[in-house]
């Protein structure tokens, strides 16, 4: 049995169709993702927002964006987008078990960022550790001690921790004897 080349062009169209809207969808749809965060990081820097939770928020939702993106991509190619949806969540489960030490300081520093119990700039004792705030990231906060050393505090280590804000009232009061 023989194919024309009008034959083939005409079992081939279809196919090539759907990979161009595919393309289409993908390109479009990541230069999409990528302007709306940039508009969201902007809103939020002016609104004041913490620079570091404003690029982990914005790397997050980039990451949701594009996997939006690239599930309608294939899912226009024909690829069943229920199991593609299923091996990302069986996906997202397996690193979130196995990154479960850093997540719990990851939620640490967003709560960190938000409640501000100290700012970069003040002097604090957390667990035995004495410093000024150098950097409030979001796995971990760095101190620098009195000695002049950077001591990097684990941020799940600082919310289970008593923290003494030495900076955070205009006066203090010292007892003699």
């Amino acid at each position: 049995m023989t194919f024309s080349a009008e034959a083939a062009l005409a079992l081939a169209q279809p196919l090539l169709i759907k990979i161009v809207a595919a393309l289409l969808i993908f390109f479009v749809g990541k230069w999409l993702v990528k302007t709306a965060i940039n508009l969201v990081k902007k809103a939020m820097l002016r609104g004041r927002m913490d620079e570091t939770l404003t690029a982990f928020l914005g790397n997050v939702l980039y990451g949701f964006g594009m996997a939006v993106v690239i599930i309608s991509a294939l899912g226009q190619l024909g690829v069943s987008t229920t199991s593609a949806a299923a091996i990302l969540g069986g996906a997202a489960l397996a690193i979130g078990l196995s990154l479960q030490g850093q997540l719990s300081s990851l939620a640490a520093g967003v709560i960190l960022i938000l409640f501000r119990p100290f700012k970069k700039g003040d002097f604090v004792e957390i667990g035995g550790e004495m410093g000024t705030v150098d950097e409030i990231k979001i796995i971990h906060t760095v101190l620098k001690s009195l000695d002049n050393q950077l001591v990097i505090v684990p941020n799940n280590n600082i919310t289970t921790q008593i923290i003494t804000n030495y900076s955070a009232l205009p006066t203090r009061r010292i007892d003699l004897t």
